[in-house]
């Protein structure tokens, strides 16, 4: 009796310890990142981050939950590299309801291994933006019956143009083909920049599955088979562990100062400090805070596609702005400067993706508030510096003083109620009033004072 205790407890003990072994295995690991606004270099570097961390951490699937109106190609491109290099499955989730992922969004669902959509989203115009002026209804197949498939979307505008969108063209078809999705609306959405809904997409299979939430897609995602490098794998996320990863301070200040308007304001100041310091050498904290500031938004301004020729009239403005208040030109290098300003600032950013360039509402108030500070605070400075020195060594020249006594060369006088030692080229009575013309240490040069003409 005693020995088949033993071995039941034996066994109950081993059977426990397996399962408190298999316990944490079955739970699969859901790394949840999330982008909202438009493709950046600094979304880019979240994602890459984070799908890193998922890789090291292997994490069993990487959901990204995404809201876009677009963004840039290059950081759109990293973005794709890395989700199909990924070792980890990865899901981009269109959430929540309401949300779009259009343009960039929209290949980065492509090239995802399950793409999924919540109720009341859409996606599609994926037509380069910048490029859009050149498809027009004249270029699409309906009107051009007799054209070939591919000849008869492009667009109509110069070679660069339709080099651009063909190449647009194939990488989606690309990424559509490699999925097994709808390659056909792909390339409509890139050459006619249509747009479905989720439930569109579903039916026409754009997309592999409409969730309301993210619960419902790891459900559905559950048992799934994907290819993973060459491979298939089974999903599972029966009691999976959903880790939200949010932004960390180094991605939230890269999007701080990646965004346009900051980026502007960020030249600005350091445009300003350097010239303050320029002006004012030793001051030191001009100096300094304009050389970060500037080195800020050059940082900014390289990830962007900005209109170099727009950045050249923004400095010729300042500059012209800041000549104003030395060469007196009756307002016309002020104006000058100022329309050049705002003409530069709305050419910076050379692009019209969502998201990107710099508002009205930003360049007006700047633009106002640069005149001002040119016209007349920079004008206050110079007339401050064109006034007679009151303090120091130099404030005694021209002064006025009265001899204590009478001398031939070298004697004492009153200047300022201080007794000074004064040399004089002729004598001086007591009483005489001088002007001191020099000062040699300690020693005031004087010369009679003139009054009315007569010494």
């Amino acid at each position: 009796m005693l020995k088949l205790l033993h071995f039941f407890s034996r066994l109950f003990l081993l059977t426990s310890l397996c399962l408190g072994i298999a316990a944490p295995a079955s739970a699969a690991t859901v790394r949840v990142l999330t982008v909202q606004g438009a493709i950046s270099p600094a979304s880019a570097d979240y994602l890459l981050r984070g799908l890193a961390r998922a890789i090291e951490d292997k994490a069993h699937l990487v959901v990204i939950e995404m809201d876009t109106p677009g963004g840039l190609d290059s950081s759109m491109r990293d973005i794709i590299k890395a989700i199909l290099a990924s070792p980890v499955p990865v899901a981009t989730y269109v959430s929540p309801q309401g949300a779009r992922a259009a343009s960039a969004g929209t290949y980065i669902l492509y090239a995802s291994h399950i793409a999924s959509m919540a109720p009341a989203t859409n996606l599609g115009a994926a037509t380069p933006i910048e490029l859009a002026p050149g498809s027009n209804d004249e270029s699409r197949p309906a009107d051009k019956p007799n054209a070939s498939k591919q000849g008869a979307s492009a667009p109509s505008g110069d070679a660069k143009t339709r080099k651009m969108v063909h190449d647009a063209a194939a990488y989606i078809r690309g990424l559509a083909e490699l999925r097994g999705r709808n390659a056909e609306w792909a390339e409509r959405a890139v050459r006619e920049a249509v747009s479905l809904s989720a439930n569109e997409a579903l039916k026409l299979h754009v997309v592999d599955l409409v969730a309301t939430d993210l619960d419902d897609l790891l459900k559905q995602v559950n048992g799934r088979s994907i290819k993973l490098n060459g491979q298939t794998a089974i999903l599972d996320t029966t009691n999976a562990v959903i880790e939200h990863v949010m932004p960390d301070w180094r991605s939230r200040l890269l999007a701080v100062i990646g965004d346009p308007g900051i980026a502007y304001i960020l030249m600005l100041l350091g445009i300003y400090g350097l010239i303050y310091e320029f002006a004012n050498p030793g001051m030191l904290f001009p100096g300094v805070v304009g050389g970060i500031c500037l080195l800020l938004a050059l940082f900014a301004l390289q990830v962007m596609p900005i209109s170099y020729v727009g950045l050249a009239l923004m400095i010729l403005g300042v500059i012209l702005m800041i000549a104003e208040a030395f060469v007196p030109s009756f307002g016309a290098l002020g104006l000058g400067g100022l329309i050049a300003f705002v003409i530069g600032s709305v050419m910076l950013i050379d692009t019209d993706v969502p998201g990107y360039g710099v508002p009205w509402l930003l360049i007006v108030p700047v633009a106002l508030t640069s005149g001002v500070f040119s016209f007349f605070v920079v004008g206050m400075a110079i007339k401050a510096r064109a006034r007679p020195v009151v303090t120091g060594a130099e404030e005694m020249i021209g002064a006025t003083g009265e001899i204590l006594e009478d001398m031939e060369q070298i004697g004492w006088a009153r200047v300022h109620s201080e007794q000074w030692q004064v040399r004089s080229s002729v004598p001086l009575k007591r009483g005489s009033l001088v002007r001191v013309r020099a000062r040699n240490n300690l020693t005031l040069e004087v010369e009679p004072q003139q009054e009315n003409g007569h010494v």
